[in-house]
């Protein structure tokens, strides 16, 4: 292995060991709390070299931000292919979006801070891209057999996540996790006046 490689593996490997690290903090104090200090006293190193690596602790969140919604896609592409119509596909997505937001509590609140992503931050994750045409696929297919064919699918999905975000939020923040038949309720019920609302 030439100098080369070997500093660029140096590299590869010091920038996992400060993802690591950072998550690990976020896991155990909450991402509000993640400095580029308790990232550098964790892994032992001085704070210039985190930021040979990361710009700042924004650029070390939306890393985390991006691994999160790639296992939120890996997750959302298997409920939808485990499904036979549109409709039944945005029902399995629904269901799969809530498992893994109170799955993953800590990579759902880095992954939104509690709220939607900017167009900004859209645009720097591919993986959110890949989100949104996961669901805007079958939201067009019911658009297209509905009685509304001129309906705007990006509204569609914007309702569909902003409903579905909402209700995950409420729960995290609000504690009602041990209100689960009453949450399950609440959220079957948000599905099927969504998936019926696309058929008119």
């Amino acid at each position: 292995m030439g100098i080369a490689e070997r500093r660029k593996r140096q590299k590869e490997e010091m920038r996992t060991s400060i993802l690591e690290a950072a998550w690990q903090l976020v896991i155990q104090d909450g991402w509000q709390a993640l400095s580029i200090r308790k990232i550098a006293d964790a892994i032992e190193y001085s704070v210039p070299v985190i930021y040979d690596h990361f710009a700042n602790k924004e650029a070390i969140l939306l890393e985390l931000t991006k691994q999160g919604f790639g296992k939120l896609n890996k997750e959302l592409k298997e409920a939808k292919e485990g499904a036979a119509d549109a409709g039944k596909q945005i029902e399995a997505m629904a269901y799969a979006y809530w498992r893994f937001a109170f799955e993953n509590e800590a990579y759902y609140q880095v992954m939104y801070g509690l709220g939607i992503p900017s167009c900004e931050t859209v645009n720097q994750i591919s993986e959110l891209s890949t989100f949104s045409e996961l669901i805007l696929q079958p939201i067009r297919k019911m658009i297209a057999a509905g009685k509304n064919p001129e309906a705007d699918p990006f509204t569609k999905l914007h309702t569909f996540w902003s409903m579905l975000h909402g209700l995950v939020s409420i729960n995290m923040m609000g504690g009602n996790h041990g209100k689960k038949e009453l949450n399950q309720r609440v959220l079957k019920d948000f599905i099927a006046g969504f998936i019926s609302g696309m058929k008119v």
